[in-house]
């Protein structure tokens, strides 16, 4: 049987005996440490930041022509995600990695499915995927510049 105590806490009834549930030494400790937990996870989730990005290796900087295969923009909400092409060049295809879609729209660009490019960009492995980081992007006579001449991202993480 289960009574309740004019402090609110339980009581069990054991015949004629009544057991008081109080925190011990042992349980106050415990509910303080998952009261501590609790009041850190806000804090843990400000601090996500985003997923580290592949470095610019100028040692690996290439030059590539083909046509876009595949334009892959972010969800909606998302913007300041990455926006990555799939290019055709040659017998390959490439995954390049452009720039947050945010910057992209900032400066008025896209790119569509077929469009012919010349990129500069450097080979990294991310994972086990490999991919290109462009730098430059030239489409007919328009040159889109994402990283300066050491590979430094022109955009702002921060926008």
């Amino acid at each position: 049987m289960l009574v309740v105590h004019r402090t609110g806490l339980p009581v069990f009834e054991r015949g004629a005996v009544r057991d008081w549930i109080t925190p011990t030494a042992l349980g106050l400790h415990e509910i303080l440490l998952l009261a501590c937990l609790l009041c850190a996870l806000p804090l843990v989730a400000q601090n996500k930041q985003p997923p580290s990005a592949p470095k610019y290796d100028l040692q690996a900087e290439t030059k590539l022509k083909g046509t876009i295969e595949e334009v892959k923009l972010p969800p909606k909400g998302s913007e300041k995600e990455v926006a990555y092409l799939l290019l055709k060049s040659g017998a390959n295809t490439v995954n390049v990695y452009l720039c947050p879609q945010s910057f992209l729209a900032e400066m008025g660009v896209s790119f569509n499915k077929g469009d012919e490019i010349f990129l500069t960009g450097s080979k990294v492995k991310q994972g086990e995927a490999e991919l290109v980081l462009a730098r430059e992007v030239v489409r007919g006579n328009d040159t889109v510049v994402l990283r300066d001449d050491k590979g430094n991202p022109v955009w702002s993480w921060r926008r």
